[in-house]
């Protein structure tokens, strides 16, 4: 399992990938270089981008205010910038010691 990421002006720049309606928000691997995250809400009237900002500020330990989704709003491949975000914090929701950080473009 291998997610990319880079960094850019203190901030942890990923692209996750989100499967919507599920039955409890949480991490799922990856998918592709992405970070798999499953999302309790559905895909409408962006509450799916909602809880996944509010999951990825929980997991990181950061406000929500400091999560943005750059790119992907409509789409279920996004990419996302946490701000205050660790290489290490991401490893852990990607699956733990045995999976893989690849440090490059992400966009």
């Amino acid at each position: 399992m291998t997610v990319e990421f880079s960094e850019e002006a203190g901030a942890l720049v990923f692209r996750v990938r989100v499967a919507p309606r599920a039955s409890k928000t949480a991490a799922a691997g990856s998918h592709d270089g992405a970070l798999k995250v499953r999302v309790a809400a559905p895909p409408v009237e962006g509450a799916a981008n909602e809880e996944l900002r509010r999951y990825l500020a929980r997991s990181f330990g950061v406000a929500r205010d400091d999560v943005e989704i750059a790119s992907g709003l409509a789409s279920k491949t996004k990419t996302v910038r946490v701000r205050g975000g660790t290489g290490g914090r991401l490893s852990l929701l990607a699956g733990g010691e045995g999976s893989r950080l690849r440090r490059g473009k992400t966009a």
